[in-house]
């Protein structure tokens, strides 16, 4: 991913989860490539300014919810933050299949995933065109019931108290609008996760990042 620089140049961002404790040996390497950096804190997070020009953002898993993370600066405040053994509900769906599990420092307490097919869009055009619509709305009908029953099974097995959603966001939002999920959709969500056919070990990497510091890093324009 790039964004334009001020000269028309376009500069790189990449997003990486970097887990508490790794987070300060993660800071230091960045400050190693690029000739330091200084710290500046702010709303949208911990912002990391090298002395080359990149910039790194750390955001928190989760919000400070009257238990803050201790240390002596900002940096060992979010590690030992992203440390807490706070627990998540993560909802991943896509087209092609789901991943559900209840997650806490990084790892699954309870999980399930399985594979649902609902065809993709089609160019025919008339009463065929028609047909394959209405087969595939209930082709995601049928994903929308089945991940909130296998959602709700899975929820049920072990408390949490935030949402992490992923994959396709209107998908994973209609689940959520399911009745069975009724009491879990009214828990705070988390930041979405951008994953692919989210299968076993998709979920369990979903564990782990989203118990993590989120850092974007952008590097300057060449």
């Amino acid at each position: 991913m790039s964004s334009p620089g001020h000269s028309g140049a376009r500069s790189s961002v990449r997003t990486a989860f970097v887990s508490g404790p790794r987070l300060a040996g993660w800071a230091e390497r960045f400050g190693a490539s690029h000739g330091g950096y200084r710290l500046q804190d702010g709303d949208d997070g911990l912002l990391l300014v090298a002395a080359d020009g990149a910039e790194a953002l750390l955001q928190a898993p989760w919000p400070v919810d009257g238990r803050p993370g201790r240390g002596a600066g900002p940096l060992e405040r979010l590690a030992a933050l992203a440390s807490q053994p706070r627990r998540l509900g993560l909802l991943l769906v896509r087209r092609g299949g789901y991943g559900i599990g209840v997650a806490s420092e990084g790892m699954l307490l309870a999980s399930k995933a399985g594979t649902r097919c609902v065809q993709s869009r089609t160019a025919a055009g008339g009463q065929s065109q028609q047909r394959f619509a209405r087969r595939r709305s209930n082709q995601a009908d049928a994903l929308v019931g089945a991940v909130a029953q296998q959602a709700a099974e899975v929820f049920r097995s072990a408390a949490f108290e935030y949402v992490v959603p992923g994959g396709d966001r209107a998908l994973a939002e209609l689940v959520l609008q399911d009745p069975a999920l009724r009491d879990y959709a009214r828990l705070p969500r988390l930041a979405y996760l951008d994953v692919v056919e989210p299968k076993a070990t998709v979920l369990r990497k979903a564990a782990a990042d989203a118990c993590s510091v989120r850092v974007t890093v952008t590097d300057p324009a060449d």
